[in-house]
């Protein structure tokens, strides 16, 4: 996890906490108004990020639209409704921005794996080792045992497996 994502984590515990604990705590009149400290404190970024949209003139992005809805619940006076669906929402982004990071992490360690070069025969008939973004079409490539193959093709002569 990213440091922004641990804080973010850090915010959506510490509002899921005041949540419970006020409905558990607090009468229904009372948790009602005081809901509005969770939600701020989990909906301050979207909040944020709404007003910025607008201020560039390109409102309907979707912290517009999280903020649209959660605002009106809170007017017609369903307090819990917007906190929740604004917790549940940043939970969501939470999820997706620690899977978007796995999939770059894995994103990259392919690419690690790939090799940097690709055994062609030349006019000649030497092996010659080229970068395998220089080889051209049609060329002849020999994958040796064990050897990743650095390039797409068809075999030719020979056979290939997967293991």
């Amino acid at each position: 996890m990213t440091k922004k994502q641990k804080k973010s984590l850090l915010r959506i515990c510490l509002s899921a906490l005041l949540v419970l604990g006020m409905i558990l705590l607090l009468d229904e009149s009372i948790y009602r108004y005081t809901l509005l400290l969770p939600y701020l404190i989990v909906g301050w970024g979207v909040l944020k990020g709404a007003w910025k949209g607008i201020k560039k003139g390109q409102p309907f992005d979707e912290n517009f639209l999280m903020a649209v809805a959660t605002i009106g619940a809170l007017a017609l006076g369903e307090t819990l409704e917007g906190c929740a669906v604004m917790l549940f929402y940043q939970i969501g982004e939470l999820f997706e921005g620690v899977a978007v990071g796995r999939s770059r992490r894995n994103i990259n360690a392919l690419m690690d794996i790939r090799p940097d070069s690709a055994n062609i025969l030349d006019e000649k008939g030497q092996l010659v080792s080229v970068a395998a973004e220089d080889v051209e079409v049609g060329s002849i490539t020999i994958v040796r045992p064990g050897e990743r193959i650095a390039i797409d093709g068809v075999v030719v002569e020979g056979n290939s497996s997967l293991d």
